[in-house]
């Protein structure tokens, strides 16, 4: 039976990859969402080390895999007030970097102590490679930080067993797809899209499942797109 944690469970790509998992008669998955035993604020700093503990209690004090999903998308114009744009730059960072961090260090210190592996699936975005608007420095400097602390953890522990991989989407049709759509331009956005088509949750869910359960060890550091070609490396 393999052991998950995954937060930001409560809708869109975490809530694909909640089902995807949930599917799996051989996982058993804690889910941080938004209400239930699992609910977790990642603006505040003590939430990521209070979910650890929370979600190793429910899983009988093992967790084998852990999935980083959990993140704020924010407009922060240039314009705004310096105050305002800094805290909006922090709230960031606590959310989308800071707390995965967190998180991924306690999952590699649990396996550590262990003596036995484990897995870090991270889902980063393409705005760690191409940026975003002008209004999201942070959301992009936030996703590029995820990226090389996976490729981190990954040359750092192998030699563990401890594995880690980093799933960049590009956009993707979640609930806030049609005010997204919108403030990008609507046709424009998808005419930088050569599949023609924004990606689907369940096509990322399909990556992180594979990379939580099945991608072979000598994949880890590995950095995989979904983006439609809307971002080639």
């Amino acid at each position: 039976m393999t052991h998950i944690l995954l937060t930001g469970a409560s809708r869109g790509i975490g809530a694909a990859i909640s089902d995807t998992l949930r599917a799996e008669p051989q996982v058993r998955l804690a889910g941080q969402a938004t209400g239930g035993d699992f609910a977790a604020d990642f603006s505040d700093s003590g939430a990521p080390a209070d979910l650890w503990e929370r979600a190793l209690a429910a899983l009988d004090g093992r967790i084998d895999v852990l999935v980083n999903n959990a993140g704020v998308f924010e407009a922060s114009p240039i314009e705004a007030d310096h105050d305002d744009w800094v805290a909006a730059w922090e709230r960031t960072m606590r959310v989308n970097l800071t707390a995965s961090a967190e998180l991924c260090r306690l999952a590699v210190r649990h396996w550590q102590t262990r003596g036995s592996g484990g897995r870090i699936v991270n889902i980063a975005s393409r705005a760690a490679y191409r940026g975003d608007s002008p209004a999201h420095w942070h959301y992009a400097a936030s996703k590029a930080g995820m990226v090389g602390m996976t490729k981190t953890i990954a040359r750092g522990y192998a030699g563990q067993g401890i594995l880690a991989f980093a799933i960049c989407p590009g956009f993707t049709m979640t609930g806030m797809a049609e005010d997204y759509l919108e403030s990008r331009g609507g046709d424009r956005l998808l005419a930088d899209i050569p599949l023609g088509r924004v990606a689907m949750p369940d096509e990322v869910a399909v990556m992180a499942r594979f990379c939580a359960l099945e991608a072979p060890p000598s994949m880890t550091g590995a950095v995989l797109d979904v983006n439609g070609a809307s971002y080639v490396r």
